[in-house]
């Protein structure tokens, strides 16, 4: 179930929206980030992450296969076996056996619930928002046959529709970043978990070295902000506090980034040493596979393969990739911040 890339899906460039449509919602979408005031967006979120990743989606699978998130990684770790690995330190956290209930949070295509369920045996159902990831989430269920106990829910993660005390665990892996009020998802998180069960995070935040007035850090921030589909930025302390505002016990946190030997952002960095004997495909995130897949998202649009808007998808994505990796580098900016949580008996 190991995540692994594929090439560029000419068939799902648009994810659900018609391709005469993608210009126009591509145009919508960066309008959305002209300014640094966050509230156009998180008054908007549904429609800034469902146009994100219909736009995406097919360029996340291209350069990360089923499972859109960083690893934790040792020196002596391939980026593939850090994220197995990722996953299964976090399904460790949930404390589930066989036929138990779990919920994942922001799925994506369910690469993460998919390992999870292998994993600890438990059923897993993925929460998403977006109909084009739960398609094809459900194709690649079929495909490695994790149709038993893998499903998907399309839903809000602000408005789950279960009832209370329905999961015996729930995680997250790098989407509650999208929710427009961190107290708002945690709450509805912390009421359909059964008491007793324990929620486990991996989330993106700014750090203590974030400085509002610093010219720099505002830029990046705006950068990861529109390449990655997010309304807002929280900072891990922030992220702390509206866990415990929802009624979370906190259990374990830290950041990371701190104990990792590898850099979290080295996957996207383009002027990293590339080493194909380790991992061939991650040739498509240096500076030399970036021009690749740039020239020929150009040449498909051109020509009409691709849909309009494409060239400004892979724009807007770069810009998020440099806007991640300069954060990383000035210490700004985690995505491995993690925490586990418990509801009170």
């Amino acid at each position: 179930m190991a995540s692994k890339s594929s090439g560029l899906n000419l068939k799902h460039m648009a994810g659900n929206l018609d391709s005469k449509e993608t210009g126009t919602a591509t145009k919508e979408y960066e309008d959305y980030f002209k300014e640094e005031d966050d509230s156009k967006r998180t008054g908007n979120y549904t429609d800034v992450v469902n146009k994100y990743y219909d736009l995406a989606t097919s360029f996340y699978e291209y350069g990360w296969g089923e499972s859109f998130h960083f690893a934790h990684r040792y020196k002596w770790e391939t980026l593939r076996e850090s994220i197995v690995r990722h996953e299964h330190f976090l399904a460790s956290k949930l404390n589930v056996k066989p036929g138990d209930k779990v919920l994942d949070v922001g799925c994506g295509v369910g690469g993460p619930l998919r390992e999870i369920a292998a994993f600890t045996g438990a059923s897993v159902t993925g929460l998403n928002n977006n109909a084009f990831q739960i398609k094809r989430g459900e194709e690649m269920n079929k495909a490695t046959g994790r149709h038993d106990n893998c499903d998907f829910v399309k839903a809000d993660f602000m408005n789950i529709p279960k009832p209370d005390a329905t999961y015996d665990a729930v995680y997250q892996i790098e989407a509650t970043c999208h929710a427009p009020d961190a107290v708002g998802c945690y709450s509805e998180i912390f009421r359909v978990l059964k008491p007793g069960g324990v929620f486990a995070s991996y989330e993106w935040c700014l750090t203590d070295k974030y400085d509002p007035t610093n010219a720099e850090h505002r830029r990046i921030r705006q950068e990861i902000l529109i390449g990655n589909g997010l309304p807002t930025a929280r900072t891990c302390e922030e992220v702390l506090t509206a866990m415990k505002k929802a009624g979370f016990e906190i259990l374990e946190e830290q950041d990371l980034v701190k104990t990792a030997d590898i850099s979290w952002y080295e996957p996207i960095d383009p002027y990293r040493a590339w080493r194909p004997w380790r991992d061939f495909w991650s040739f498509k995130t240096t500076i030399w596979g970036r021009a690749v897949t740039h020239y020929l998202v150009w040449f498909l649009e051109t020509v009409g393969i691709a849909p309009k808007g494409s060239m400004g998808v892979s724009g807007f994505l770069k810009k998020g990739a440099d806007g991640l990796v300069a954060g990383g580098k000035a210490g700004i900016y985690t995505v491995m911040y993690f925490t586990a949580a418990r509801k009170p008996l």
